[in-house]
């Protein structure tokens, strides 16, 4: 959250477009936070994309899109493990670069299945970092409610950004989860 991923897929997409070469957009259905099959960051930038559901093979539709010179997915977190394999058959056997932006970890540390397999499968990882409100690298988030308070249980999957979603360092994350029992911290 807050690092720039969608910013940075934007310029990717961009780069393609003023070089003369066609990109592939991804993003998941259940985002619908930018409008359904659009892509937003937060600082205004925007643009159309390819919906896609669990169901959706990449690969199929990838190879079904015509001359693609790259495919762009964001919200990467929410592929399933035959999507993150068929994306590599894109970059194996289509030859076309895949550019996957997403988070890691959900809001309880646990790795999210296409983080997951990325991590698996990927053949290079780059963080874009971000910085917690105590000035140390954030590489967690923290879920909230409506009126603050940190969320330590609930469904793995819940659309927000900054309004219920706060990026912070392993350490504030452990005291942010501190008021839950022993056993359930998510080690």
């Amino acid at each position: 959250m807050n690092a720039g991923k969608s910013t940075t897929l934007l310029q990717s997409a961009h780069n393609y477009r003023e070089r003369g070469l066609t990109p592939l957009l991804f993003t998941p259905q259940l985002d619908t936070r930018a409008g359904t099959g659009r892509i937003a960051s937060r600082i205004g930038l925007e643009t159309e994309a390819r919906s896609f559901t669990p169901a959706d093979d990449l690969h199929q539709l990838t190879a079904a899109a015509g001359a693609i010179d790259c495919v762009l997915i964001d919200e990467a977190q929410f592929l399933t493990r035959a999507q993150v394999y068929q994306l590599g058959e894109v970059a194996d056997r289509l030859d076309v670069p895949v550019l996957a932006y997403g988070l890691r970890t959900d809001f309880q540390g646990n790795l999210f299945e296409g983080s997951q397999q990325l991590l698996a499968w990927a053949d290079k990882l780059i963080e874009i970092k971000t910085i917690c409100h105590c000035g140390r690298k954030a590489t967690m988030v923290l879920r909230t409610d409506e009126v603050g308070n940190v969320v330590r249980e609930g469904e793995q999957v819940e659309i927000g950004g900054n309004d219920r979603y706060t990026s912070v360092c392993r350490k504030c994350f452990k005291e942010g989860m501190a008021n839950t029992q022993p056993g359930d911290l998510p080690l």
